[in-house]
C-alpha cells in the first residue's frame, strides 16, 4: 500500500491507525490541531532562547 499525502506529511496507513484508529474524526482533528500548536510554541520557544543567548552574548555575560 502506497502512503498518502496528508496535510503535506506522508503518512503511513498502519502508523496512522496506530495513532488516531480510537478517535472520531473531531477528536483526530483536535489532536492534530493541538499537535500543530504544540510544535509551533516549541519553534518560538527555541527562537526566544537562541535571541536570549545572543543577548547575553552582545552583553558581556554579566548576568
Amino acid at each position: 500500500m502506497q502512503a498518502l499525502p496528508l496535510g503535506g506529511r506522508d503518512v503511513h496507513p498502519i502508523k496512522w491507525k496506530a495513532k488516531y484508529g480510537g478517535l472520531d474524526v473531531s477528536e483526530a482533528r483536535r489532536l492534530k490541531a493541538l499537535e500543530d500548536e504544540n510544535a509551533q510554541l516549541k519553534k518560538l520557544l527555541a527562537e526566544s532562547m537562541l535571541n536570549e543567548a545572543a543577548l547575553r552574548d552582545l552583553l558581556g555575560k554579566k548576568w
